[in-house]
């Protein structure tokens, strides 16, 4: 069963009630680097302050009637204020409040989204330390390749969150930028002390250079990341769907005692939550093509981006999210089956170390072709006749001429393959020393 999803902070960030007040404080901020500047009176802003607010209901009436977000919300704003509202929003046009809003937006949600990856981060790592020994097949091709271990899978999963907490650290960055320049960007009735003003109180670096917008590969770049990381839950999700098949039932999502799996099929237990994931990150990057598509805008700006962004940027953080915490619980109810996973490494009668023959014959002196030709042969002939490899190699004169018995035997030593996991381990990060 897919728990009811309750997180509501990220929601929050994108409400009304946050945007107007993002809105409200940049108005204030500029109104006191004017005042530090002797263009507006200190008593005017100290009045500003006192009295300065917003309904939304207000706002969104005159919205019906102006057509224009911003004027509205000016319009309600002076309505509480009274005369001194003339010194609010002096000498900034709409986009100056938009991005800057849009911005300290964005910084708050990849800083919830970091908390997400954390979570992740610090359940995949317990999770790789516990099956580090949990020995299964590693798979190419979907076909049964050499041994590995379920911990092995893990740890690599975990330096691919690693990499997304750094994405989205940087994404973190490439947002945190605000404008305060003017109609089109070049501070004509509004002085850069104004922009280094309100953006160093906002946490934001000023936008060393802007048109009437802030520019959006920055936008573009930011989603590219969230993108990035869900392609990698994408990723994970894919194996534990491949792993619970019926035939390998190595791992398993999570299934509630309660859970049903299917309408007409009691027995079923789909993974119906990888599948979940795997969809939704398909809306994901389909949300970066259409940032991608706002980066080309009309000279110093139009509004052709502005109508997408209200819909990819609240979305996709808020999907991100969502996907974050789903996976971070499919990871904390996970069924891990050792027992399918020895079943399987011994499915194919032991061809899975085909390689090591392979070696040991050209150690022996035979030549990698007349070597593999002669793994191969009864390889083939144990995926085929249901033999066990090493009794047909045993019993292949060719190859008992170049290896004795002991020889062979050797060659299928599951401990060669999984020498070097320790190592792999403190790579990681996870092993002792």
């Amino acid at each position: 069963m897919i728990p009811r999803y309750s997180r509501k902070e990220m929601a929050r960030i994108w409400e009304p009630e946050n945007r107007f007040a993002i809105w409200l404080k940049i108005e204030i901020l500029a109104c006191e680097a004017w005042a530090e500047l002797g263009k507006v009176p200190r008593e005017a802003v100290e009045e500003i302050k006192a009295k300065a607010g917003f309904d939304i209901a207000r706002i969104d009436a005159i919205e019906r009637e102006v057509k224009h977000d911003v004027i509205a919300f000016l319009t309600a704003v002076a309505e509480r204020v009274g005369p001194v509202s003339r010194h609010i929003h002096l000498g900034l046009t709409s986009s100056d409040i938009l991005d800057t809003a849009l911005a300290c937006q964005m910084r708050e949600a990849a800083d919830l989204l970091l908390e997400d990856v954390a979570g992740v981060e610090r359940v995949l790592a317990d999770l790789a330390v516990k099956h580090q020994g949990t020995v299964m097949i590693g798979r190419t091709h979907g076909i049964h390749a050499e041994p590995t271990t379920f911990g092995l899978k893990l740890a690599m999963w975990l330096m691919e969150v690693r990499r997304a907490r750094e994405r989205l650290a940087r994404a973190r960055e490439v947002a945190s930028y605000g404008k305060l320049s003017g109609s089109v960007g070049t501070f004509a009735n509004v002085p850069p002390r104004v922009e280094e003003y309100v953006c160093l109180r906002l946490g934001l670096k000023p936008e060393p250079i802007s048109t009437q917008i802030i520019q959006r590969d920055r936008h573009a770049e930011y989603l590219a990341m969230l993108g990035i990381v869900g392609a990698s839950l994408d990723k994970f999700a894919t194996e534990i769907r491949h792993l619970q098949r019926t035939e390998v039932r190595e791992v398993e999502e999570p299934f509630s005692e309660s859970q049903k799996g299917s309408s007409s099929m009691p027995h079923k237990r789909n993974p119906v939550a990888c599948e979940q994931i795997s969809g939704l990150s398909r809306l994901l990057r389909s949300n970066v093509q259409a940032a991608l598509e706002n980066v080309a805008l009309w000279h110093e700006r139009d509004i052709s981006h502005s109508s997408v962004e209200r819909i990819i940027l609240p979305d996709s953080t808020i999907l991100l999210d969502y996907l974050l915490v789903r996976f971070r619980e499919i990871l904390e109810g996970m069924r891990v089956y050792p027992e399918n996973m020895q079943r399987n490494l011994k499915a194919t009668r032991g061809v899975v170390f085909s390689q090591q023959v392979l070696l040991a014959l050209a150690q022996a002196g035979a030549s990698r072709e007349a070597a593999y030709r002669m793994v191969q042969r009864n390889a083939m002939r144990a995926w085929e006749e249901g033999e066990e490899f090493k009794a047909l190699l045993l019993n292949d004169p060719e190859v008992r001429a170049a290896l004795s018995e002991a020889e062979i035997e050797s060659c299928f030593d599951l401990g060669y393959h999984l020498r070097h996991v320790e190592e792999i381990f403190r790579r990681v990060g996870l092993g002792q020393g």
